[in-house]
Parts: C-alpha cells; sequence; structure tokens
C-alpha cells in the first residue's frame, strides 16, 4: 500500500511539473541592437522560457519606450521547446526622434508579462536590468 501511494504521488508531481503554469514566465536575457538608419533600428533579442509546447510557450517579444508605449511587436508563431534560449529579430523598428533607451519586454501564452525585462541604451548598445516594476 505504501509503495502504490508513493508511486501515486510521485505520478501527481510529475503530471503538475509538466504543466503549463508551471514552466513560469518568459524572460528576456539579452538584447543586440544596431542602428539602420536615423531612428531606424533592429534588435536581436534572446529570450528564455520553458516552452511546453503549444499550450504555453513565449509568444512575443516587445519595444517600448520608457514610459510604456509599445513601438514594435515581434511575434513567435510556435514553441521553441528544445531551442533554449532563443534569439529572434526585428527590423526597421521606428523609435521616436530624442529617444535615447527603450525596454525591451517578453510575453507567453499563460503568464502573459512578468518576467525580466531589460533596458537598452541605443547609442551605446548596452543593456541593464528594468527595475520599474511590473509591466
Amino acid at each position: 500500500m505504501r509503495r502504490l501511494f508513493k508511486t501515486m504521488l510521485s505520478g501527481l508531481v510529475l503530471a503538475m511539473l509538466a504543466s503549463p503554469g508551471f514552466a513560469g514566465e518568459s524572460s528576456v536575457t539579452a538584447v543586440e541592437v544596431r542602428a539602420e538608419g536615423t531612428g531606424t533600428y533592429n534588435f536581436s533579442v534572446t529570450l528564455r522560457h520553458a516552452d511546453t509546447g503549444w499550450d504555453h510557450y513565449a509568444n512575443r517579444w516587445e519595444v517600448l519606450s520608457m514610459d510604456g508605449k509599445v513601438l514594435a511587436t515581434r511575434t513567435l508563431f510556435h514553441p521553441h521547446v528544445d531551442e533554449q534560449p532563443f534569439t529572434r529579430s526585428l527590423g526597421g523598428v521606428s523609435v521616436p526622434a530624442g529617444t535615447t533607451t527603450v525596454r525591451i519586454r517578453s510575453h507567453d501564452s499563460v503568464h502573459e508579462y512578468g518576467g525580466a525585462e531589460l533596458v537598452v541604451d541605443l547609442k551605446a548598445g548596452e543593456t541593464k536590468p528594468w527595475t520599474g516594476g511590473p509591466s
């Protein structure tokens, strides 16, 4: 009886860990930025998320102004279960004149926002963690 209980408990724990709610939030881990022209940039963004499949995966990342306005969105059309972390790029991102820093955040299909975000200095190409709180 004890062995049966342990087996059932182990199965329950494994099922819970494999469920979409346990994959956690999507986080931005790195950003490379390259000026393409006056006020236009190319962003290569690296995300980390424990994608479990179509039910729970990182499904986009966004470039935002520091006041929270979405400047561009890169949609991710499929899970990256076996490719973690992964990097995707988006070019032709128009940034308003006078903007020197932007924020990059990611989104997943279950938790939406909430993982680590980065702030990018457009002139220096340097990044630092966003500490302004949840989006």
